[in-house]
């Protein structure tokens, strides 16, 4: 008999193929008191095993092919440069002294101090990132152990064309999923934004997370179909649902080449109006995605990779260095640059703090305009690059997180005192530089006209807005039901700043995750939008969409949904405006 188990769909596409169940059980650590005369030997234990993490690291690091996604090797530089931070290093240490306790304890200690104040954070993509601490402390608690490392087993496999099944997968596990030809991934934990969604997207393999308790019921070896689209995977499944899906899979693969003839043809509705379509960046190499489906500008470039798992925050030209990289690589094509936008995982340790002390940012507290300027040590040095990098081709700034004048204000007021100090310098940038802010927080779309006179464009950024407004975290499996990108208060508040940016005739663009659903575009049309921002891997499908719309036809359809009150009504209106 069939069996299906629901999770969360983090990339769409569907896949069979048999089972290969791999299982990283936790592992049992025990607390024990040593004598003062072996404190040094335990110690020099540790910092073996810290080297031997560095090895294993540094050698899937040399693995990864040269066709791969960028993203999987920045992940495990991400690993190694948590190997050099003395938050796992320095610290362990400290505590075996304090404790007279074995390396092993001491680590789970730190490990726990660290997950349980990025638990704390309520911001998802960040707070995603506490894996990645999970996985380097159990690489290295395995090596205290004296366990062998999993991902060498996991490489001498032959998993062609197989389908993996995990409690979770690390970065260095994903490595030898492209290299081995893997099909799709299914794991018991792990959200939205976990590092493991974000590379299945890359990847372009289908994928579900969050299944929770799933392998005691998949044997391995067995045949299953994983559907990341409807975030569900089937287990044993019947002739007649082996025949539908493998029809599917015919459907899917005729859509997915015939949006290759999209890459040269420009993002024009049916009756003719132009839709600028960008694309959303984390890091410079993800340039090659951009490239690849035909890119014409990067509407958000998110730069805290430049502050994440280091010691010292960076400074101006390491800034300038890796925005150089992608405005060469735009060839005069424009790029929107957003300003630090810190919280959950992303740690800075610096030396004007008290030791060993994590910069944290709660989505309700110190994070992203706030923190900058609290901290402008942070946030001087990222402005000066901005300011000299926009010299350099079309430098759009963009400020996360504002929710009232003052700060756009103050902001305005720092880079005015930057220009002078470039200008005393004989320092080149664009003295007309375009000035925008993110709409996240309700208080901003709702005072939007009263903002718009004071910047030169508006960015809608629907994660956080849409978690602000309902007041849940999309992470959460308690409340996640309650994430809707289609309630009318979000809708409303997205209407209201598109029609305040149109009337001030200024820019606004829409560069969060319903940019990218291909269930919201045409809505997003009908609501007045004329510039996304979507993720590389779906720019040619939504290109297809915003060519195939009339947007006579939507704005009926819209005006129904902005006054309908029920949410099962706005699905099917959806529907039929998607039909």
């Amino acid at each position: 008999m069939s069996l299906a188990l629901y999770g969360i769909g983090v990339s769409k596409g569907v896949a069979i193929g048999n089972v290969y169940i791999i299982s990283h059980e936790p592992l049992e650590i025990s607390e024990y008191c040593l004598s003062k005369h072996n404190i040094g030997e335990e110690v020099s234990r540790f910092e073996s095993a810290l080297a031997v993490a560095s090895e294993q690291l540094q050698h899937i690091r040399e693995r990864v092919p040269k066709d791969s996604t960028v993203d999987i090797a920045a992940f495990i530089d991400a690993h190694l440069l948590m190997l050099e931070d003395s938050l796992l290093t320095t610290v362990p240490i400290e505590l075996i002294h304090e404790h007279q306790c074995n390396a092993e304890w001491a680590l789970k200690m730190q490990c726990e101090n660290l997950v349980q104040r990025f638990e704390a954070i309520d911001d998802p993509y960040l707070q995603a990132r506490k894996e990645d601490v999970k996985h380097v402390v159990a690489r290295i608690q395995r090596i205290l152990r004296g366990y062998p490392d999993p991902t060498i087993d996991f490489a001498d496999a032959n998993l062609a064309n197989t389908i993996i099944l995990a409690d979770d997968l690390s970065p260095a596990d994903t490595v030898l999923m492209q290299h081995h030809g893997i099909i799709a991934f299914a794991t018991e934990y792990g959200g939205i934004t976990s590092h493991t969604a974000i590379l299945a997207r890359s990847l372009g393999i289908p994928a579900i997370v969050g299944l929770r308790r799933a392998r005691p019921y998949i044997q391995q070896n067995e045949i299953v179909i994983v559907d990341g689209t409807r975030g569900v995977i089937l287990a044993n499944p019947d002739q007649r649902t082996l025949s539908g899906y493998r029809r599917q899979q015919k459907e899917d693969k005729y859509f997915r080449t015939g949006l290759i003839k999209t890459k040269s043809v420009p993002a024009k509705t049916l009756n003719g109006t132009p839709i600028n379509l960008h694309v959303n960046i984390e890091f410079p190499e993800d340039m090659q995605a951009v490239k690849r489906v035909g890119g014409q500008g990067i509407g958000l470039y998110r730069t805290e990779f430049l502050f994440m798992n280091r010691r010292e925050p960076p400074d101006e030209e390491e800034h300038l260095e890796a925005y150089q990289k992608v405005i060469h690589a735009l060839k005069g094509k424009p790029v929107t640059i957003r300003t630090l936008d810190l919280g959950a995982d992303k740690q800075v340790v610096d030396s004007s703090y008290h030791e060993n002390s994590i910069i944290t940012n709660p989505a309700l507290g110190l994070r992203a305009v706030r923190l900058c300027l609290k901290e402008q040590q942070l946030f001087r040095p990222q402005l000066r690059a901005i300011l000299r990098a926009s010299a350099l081709g079309k430098v759009r700034l963009m400020v996360p997180m504002v929710c009232e004048l003052s700060e756009i204000l103050q902001v305005k007021k720092i880079i005015e005192e930057i220009r002078n100090e470039l200008r005393q310098k004989s320092l080149k940038f664009d003295h007309n530089m375009p000035f925008g802010v993110m709409v996240e927080v309700p208080a901003m779309a709702i005072c939007s006209d009263l903002i718009l006179p004071h910047i030169d464009f508006l960015s809608i950024g629907t994660n956080d807005l849409i978690q602000y407004t309902l007041a849940i975290d999309r992470n959460d499996e308690a409340v996640n039901y309650l994430y809707n990108p289609s309630h009318p208060a979000v809708l409303r508040l997205i209407k209201m700043s598109i029609d305040s940016a149109n009337k001030a005739k200024k820019p606004v663009s829409l560069c969060g995750e319903m940019a990218s659903d291909s269930r919201y575009v045409r809505l997003l049309l009908g609501l007045g939008l004329r510039s996304f921002s979507v993720n590389p891997e779906s720019y040619l499908e939504i290109k297809q969409i915003i060519n195939d719309s009339n947007l006579n036809g939507l704005n009926y359809l819209t005006k129904k949904i902005l006054e309908t009150d029920s949410q099962d009504d706005i699905v099917e209106l959806l529907e039929a405006m998607n039909a």
